[in-house]
């Protein structure tokens, strides 16, 4: 190295957690490659206890962001679309380069996600307006429909659209005041690591946005298990993958269908009920405790042929889905 010269600061890749950018717990990161298939960069690959510490982060930050005023949500989310274009040039590049797009197609999703952004801030304070109605009641009261946010929702972001496809499926999230957890693209982060650094800079709170990058067929899984995770957006969600893998840490180089070691042309409907076979355990966790013997509820459980979890809807009835005729209770009223 000659004299006056100096070194390249070479970026580090981390994860995005409560509003901190910690390296994965399991040390462990993998190659990506640009469109060309040269070496680009290393990301983190994220382990079930990221997961789970995004998970947490993101449901301390519920109460705090569902209970900011509309008008609040707005001048954030619009914030955002400020730091995107005053980094427009740096995206244009990182999208051109992940997607193998050109310049032209680069800048053209760059300004629309800018303009998504912008589109959504005006959302906002006009959600409750839409989607909420006075209801006319017969009575002396009123009658009000609100929305009111999920909580946590888990996102997959397409695997093809590294900024916008991302931008598309986070901004709707958390402008009606919902904090998520993203799994970020598995061939193309960069993009998304580079927009957390945009969202940690415009005023939203840490916790809101949680980014995890690696393998989509190990994180989907504990995600839609955790029992902490309200909704599931499973846009860029590749079925064979998560079917195969099933939350295990088994993968390996190859093409697609090596890659997950079955084809791709998977049946939704079986992929789906195979997503995660912990959402099963927990709901068998779930379940009601069975009622001791001589209480109440068992002998009128037993008097009705169901079981001891699910009240009976009618007394005499051999099956609460087929009332005959009897005593109604007082809690369930007769169907019409």
């Amino acid at each position: 190295m000659g004299e006056g010269e100096r070194l390249d600061v070479r970026k580090t890749y981390k994860l995005y957690i409560g509003g901190k950018f910690p390296r994965t717990e399991s040390g462990r990161s993998y190659l990506v490659s640009d469109d060309k298939g040269r070496p680009w960069a290393n990301a983190c690959r994220a382990s079930r206890k990221d997961v789970r510490d995004a998970v947490q982060a993101a449901r301390k930050a519920v109460p705090g962001w569902s209970g900011a005023t509309a008008y609040n949500r707005g001048q954030i989310l619009y914030r955002v679309a400020e730091m995107l274009e005053g980094r427009r040039e740096q995206f244009i590049e990182q999208v051109a380069r992940a997607e193998g797009a050109t310049r032209r197609a680069a800048t053209e999703a760059v300004d629309k996600a800018v303009d998504r952004w912008v589109w959504y801030a005006g959302w906002a304070d006009k959600l409750a307006q839409v989607f909420g109605s006075a209801n006319p009641v017969a009575g002396p009261y009123f009658n009000f429909s609100v929305p009111e946010p999920t909580g946590v929702v888990g996102v997959v972001a397409p695997a093809g659209s590294s900024l916008l496809g991302l931008v598309s499926r986070l901004a709707p999230v958390i402008v009606s005041g919902n904090a998520c957890v993203v799994v970020a693209s598995e061939t193309r982060p960069l993009p998304a690591i580079t927009l957390t650094e945009v969202l940690a800079t415009s005023d939203l709170p840490g916790g809101v946005v949680n980014l995890l990058t690696g393998f989509a067929a190990e994180l989907v899984g504990p995600l839609a298990a955790h029992m902490d995770v309200d909704a599931l957006d499973l846009a860029g969600l590749d079925l064979a993958g998560v079917v195969f893998c099933g939350g295990e840490e088994k993968l390996g180089p190859g093409p697609l269908e090596e890659h997950y070691g079955m084809p791709v042309e998977t049946d939704v409907e079986e992929a789906l009920g195979r997503l995660a076979p912990d959402v099963q355990t927990r709901a068998r966790r779930c379940r009601r405790p069975r009622a001791r013997r001589g209480t109440p509820r068992a002998r009128r459980s037993r008097a009705c042929g169901s079981s001891p979890s699910r009240a009976p809807v009618q007394r005499g009835c051999p099956s609460p889905l087929r009332p005959r005729s009897g005593t109604w209770r007082r809690s369930a009223p007769p169907p019409r």
